[in-house]
């Protein structure tokens, strides 16, 4: 309970940057180890930011990279990272020696989609205890533009 009292506290002391932030890594770090405890395939978060925009397409390095806000070589990075694990597949494009069409494997769209479930769970878990319409009017918000 002191722990919650505390928490509390820290998070009233933060402005809304930073409290947009630390429940940002919060929630990232609970879905990171729900995967990593029940996977034997580690995946970071990079890795899976990376995934969500390759699922069920088949985009270039460069536009990932582009759409993750990941610099090209970190994105090649992780690319190979998750290839050498048997997540992603690279291809060369049609026509183009230069860009390389990356696309998840089998492996890989069986791992996201078991990944999506733990998200659902705790999506789940925090309407629960915020209310279906304060987790309603979060999203909307979050989904606004913000004029920046």
């Amino acid at each position: 309970m002191i722990g919650v009292i505390r928490l509390k506290i820290q998070y009233q002391t933060l402005d809304l940057i930073d409290l947009i932030s630390e429940r940002h890594i919060s929630i990232r770090s609970l879905c990171e180890k729900a995967w990593n405890n029940s996977s034997n395939i580690p995946i970071s978060n990079s890795e899976w930011f990376i995934m969500a925009r390759i699922y069920k397409n088949q985009p270039t390095i460069s536009h990932v990279s582009k759409n993750v806000d990941i610099s090209r070589q970190a994105t090649h990075k992780f690319v190979k990272k998750l290839e050498a694990k048997g997540l992603v597949k690279i291809q060369n494009v049609e026509g183009n020696n230069k860009d390389k069409c990356v696309q998840l494997t089998e492996l890989g769209e069986l791992c996201y989609e078991k990944n999506e479930a733990f998200k659902a769970s705790l999506i789940e878990t925090i309407t629960n205890q915020l209310g279906e319409e304060n987790v309603r009017k979060l999203h909307e918000i979050l989904e606004m533009d913000w004029g920046l």
